[in-house]
């Protein structure tokens, strides 16, 4: 509602910095409802903070662990500066809508008290009614309804002998106030005013009783002893009352718009560092890239001058000998000649010379090394590729450690992602273990206690106690998920269909097998050589099993956590099938089956 403070109402003494003793400047409000100078409670705060961590209010002395954030009170301000308008000048100041909105802040340690009313423009309303309005306000606040005062809101004085006022209420039994005297009609009654549909009467009253407006007619009739007052006072009333809430509205909506701006600055400062953590990780990885590269072109460069160094060795060893190759035949030559020859007095001559073995080399010990020192160099990268493969797995781990409390597993994102190339998978009982029980839909496998009488061929395998899904994948995403329950010994993963099924089978990617194993209920690895064992916080009852064919990836998921456990980046040369092994019993101490469950996207 349009209005302003009349200069009659406002006191120096209700703008007062209790520190400065000063009107306010940038007034700010504690937590525990007290007004100061925003420069005044924070150099206070200050020299306090040096000496104690705590802090208090320099009027009540309510304390504060922690510091609170102080913001400028904008409505405290606005009415402070027209105090001084009107202290100066005398002169009362209208805001920009001719209105003075008034704060609504409540001290949390005292019963709420109410504003002062908003009072209209001069001549909207009469001293009497401002009386009233402030008398009303003042009876409603004793009951609980609206407050009545706050620290820093001006009061004015209460001036009630220019009309009949209701007493106060009692706060218990919340009893209306007692009945105006009927009035009656005013000679100079506006004729405008609607009628009263019984006595075609304006309706110039208002009944608190029945809460209606009724005329002069009806204050006589069914109205009698009512409590009545003008509908006119009761209208501008009520409207200052509707202007106080429509100002804590506004509060709510302004401070929830505040977080609502302070929510979007957030996230796109994490976009932002997002971002930049990318590039940072992407320029991380390009450079490790790099130094592969050039570590590879160096070996190369090794291997290639070691094969030149053979060769010029090669080369000097053949001629060699080839020179005393020559000799030795032209030796063999004269000796033939020799021989054949029927001058015994020349062959006499040259027999001492040809006799004795000329001298020669001997090439027994010479030979050119066949074994490359790349073998060597071939082993030492494979065992660093192998511990920079385990390094580079756990970067996921670290990442979400970092963010959250390790002990409470972070839900990855990429299980849903992955629930996308849900697969069908079925067991094959053709290649199952004699062992192992197979469900008629093919979902299920469990480990016996005898073998079963089943056909003996190829594909069976006959030692280890495991099975292959029917389906087969050489291209492609493909994923499912297996209800491992509370079994204490399991393997789950993919075979190469090319893999050896009799006898004792070594199990390891060189040899076509990919699976994560569980034994002894706490004990998870990846079947490398040697097993790679894997940290798992927390036991999965459901694991899902992703296969990118194209990428040589293959994943584990548990589920239930929507956790990563482990991935494994390879190269399939053949077409790969979903394997499965119950592992055994135990003595009914692993007895429970495999179950292959349908896909559910996790919220």
């Amino acid at each position: 509602m349009a209005s302003m403070l009349p200069a009659a109402c406002l006191s120096e003494q209700q703008f007062t910095c209790s520190i400065c003793l000063d009107v306010f400047t940038d007034p700010v409000s504690t937590p525990c409802g007290h007004s100061f100078c925003k420069v005044c409670i924070s150099s206070y705060w200050d020299r306090a903070g040096k000496s104690s961590k705590h802090y208090q209010c320099p009027l009540c002395k309510e304390t504060f662990r922690k510091r609170p954030e102080l913001h400028i009170n904008r409505t405290l301000k606005e009415i402070t500066e027209q105090f001084k308008q009107v202290a100066d000048t005398g002169v009362p100041i209208n805001g920009s809508d001719g209105a003075t909105e008034l704060p609504n802040q409540h001290h949390p340690h005292h019963p709420p008290l109410v504003p002062p009313p908003l009072l209209p423009r001069p001549g909207e309303f009469s001293e009497s009614l401002i009386a009233e309005i402030r008398l009303r306000f003042q009876q409603l606040g004793a009951s609980g309804s609206v407050p009545v005062s706050q620290p820093g809101v001006p009061q004015g004085p209460v001036r009630t002998s220019a009309i009949q006022t209701f007493p106060a209420q009692n706060p218990e039994n919340h009893d209306p106030p007692p009945p105006y005297p009927a009035p009656s009609r005013s000679p100079d009654s506006d004729p405008n005013l609607p009628l009263c549909p019984v006595h075609l009467s304006g309706l110039e009253f208002f009944c608190h009783t029945d809460n209606t407006c009724v005329c002069s007619v009806c204050l006589e009739t069914e109205h009698r002893g009512h409590c009545i007052t003008p509908a006119k006072r009761e209208w501008l009333i009520k409207k200052s009352r509707l202007g106080i809430t429509e100002m804590e509205l506004k509060e709510l909506i302004g401070e929830r718009e505040r977080k609502v701006e302070e929510i979007q600055t957030s996230i796109q400062e994490f976009k932002n560092a997002t971002e930049r953590e990318t590039d940072e990780v992407v320029c991380a990885f390009t450079k490790l890239i790099s130094s592969v590269e050039c570590c590879q072109d160096q070996v190369l460069e090794v291997i290639e001058v070691n094969l030149r160094a053979a060769e010029s060795r090669a080369q000097s060893l053949l001629k060699e000998l080839e020179v005393e190759i020559t000799e030795l035949k032209k030796r063999r030559a004269t000796m033939n000649q020799a021989a054949l020859s029927e001058d015994y007095v020349f062959f006499l001559k040259t027999f001492p010379s040809l006799s004795n073995p000329p001298p020669t080399k001997t090439w027994s010990s010479v030979s050119i090394s066949s074994q490359l020192t790349s073998g060597e160099i071939l082993r030492s990268v494979n065992q660093t590729i192998e511990k920079l493969q385990v390094e580079m797995h756990k970067l996921p781990e670290v990442c979400q450690r970092s963010s959250v409390d390790a002990s409470v597993p972070r839900p990855n994102m990429k299980v849903r992602r992955v629930q996308e190339y849900a697969a069908d998978i079925t067991l094959d009982p053709g290649t199952a273990h004699p062992r192992l029980a197979i469900s008629e839909d093919g979902k299920q496998v469990r480990c016996g206690e005898r073998h079963q009488l089943v056909p003996e061929n190829p594909e069976r395998f006959d030692r280890v106690v495991c099975v292959l899904a029917h389906q087969g994948f050489s291209s492609g995403r493909h994923y499912w998920e297996v209800e491992v329950g509370e079994k204490t010994d399991w393997d789950l993963g993919v075979a190469s269909r090319s893999v050896n099924r009799k006898g004792k089978i070594p199990v390891s990617p060189a040899h076509g097998y990919w699976f994560l194993s569980l034994r002894d209920q706490y004990d998870y690895a990846f079947r490398t050589e040697p097993a790679t064992s894997l940290a798992v916080t927390a036991k999965p009852s459901r694991v899902g099993i992703f296969v990118d064919c194209d990428k040589g990836l293959v994943s584990f998921y548990n589920v239930e956590a929507r956790v990563l456990i482990y991935t494994f980046l390879d190269s399939f040369p053949d077409t790969i099938h979903p394997f499965f092994s119950p592992c055994t019993n135990k003595s009914g101490r692993n007895d429970g089956p495999l179950i292959i469950c349908p896909v559910t996207e996790t919220e």
